[in-house]
């Protein structure tokens, strides 16, 4: 039995950092719609609030995220016809996905437990990932029959390269977190009593930057990728001169000029 949105995802703020916490440990955080829209909505909200300034998305209990709750919704009224797939995923996975990237703020991902599915999906989505040592990250879809949804074949191989994540996808063998570090899926790994405080450590440490610099930044490297040469470099040169507008910015180089650390406000 699922609670309230608020229950199955928790929610708080400290110290410029706003944590996200899948609250369903009995369902190994496998995620529901209405966890979904939550998550979507809460960093909707951490994008437009100036008092936030990094994002940690975590879990409860042993798992991560098994995935998407296949039971947890109401099945459709009537026959399936041709773009009902299409539009659940387009409305559903791939928004999930799309609210981590296109977050204004760097979003870390703490993984405590199994990452499976849309779940490994939304791990990858975040800037940074940090894992427990008995995390594992399962492309399970081929497991079910399925195609990769929720981004997957989009991520992965831009982290992994096209052959080992066509391996990945194509067997769905669990990767421990220990290789999936070595792999450049994660960024550490530690052990399980210290995740939290090393997420925390991590996340203030970004919270203390220079948050509009970072937000361009990461703008900068996600789309880097997709595009050619002249359109990335034409990007950055555009987010430099966005960025010179910024309180920060100024602040970094008078700190440099007096030789003093500079005190980032976010603005």
């Amino acid at each position: 039995m699922t609670g309230t949105p608020e229950d199955d995802v928790l929610h708080r703020i400290e110290n410029g950092v706003a944590w996200i916490t899948l609250n369903r440990p009995e369902a190994m955080n496998a995620v529901t719609r209405d966890q979904r829209e939550r998550v979507i909505a809460l960093l909707a909200e951490a994008s437009a609030d100036p008092g936030i300034r990094a994002v940690v998305i975590t879990a409860t209990g042993k798992g991560f995220c098994a995935g998407a709750d296949l039971r947890g919704g109401s099945a459709p009224a009537g026959e399936r016809v041709a773009g009902d797939v299409a539009r659940m995923i387009r409305l559903g996975a791939q928004r999930l996905i799309t609210a981590v990237l296109d977050c204004e703020k760097p979003v870390l991902a703490a993984v405590n437990g199994t990452a499976a599915g849309i779940g490994t999906h939304l791990a990858l989505a975040c800037d940074l990932v940090i894992a427990a040592e008995p995390a594992r990250f399962i492309e399970v879809f081929v497991r079910r029959g399925l195609v990769p949804d929720g981004g997957g074949a989009y991520l992965l191989p831009r982290l992994v390269g096209p052959q080992k994540a066509k391996e990945l996808m194509f067997f769905g063998d669990a990767v421990p977190a220990v290789d999936a570090e070595r792999l450049g899926l994660v960024n550490r790994v530690v052990p399980a009593e210290e995740l939290e405080a090393t997420a925390r450590a991590w996340a203030e440490r970004l919270a203390q930057g220079p948050t509009r610099a970072l937000a361009l930044t990461k703008q900068l490297v996600n789309a880097s990728l997709d595009g050619d040469r002249a359109a990335a470099l034409a990007a950055e040169a555009t987010a430099q001169e966005i960025n010179m507008t910024t309180a920060d910015a100024k602040e970094g180089v008078a700190g440099f000029v007096e030789r003093r650390t500079p005190k980032y406000l976010g603005r």
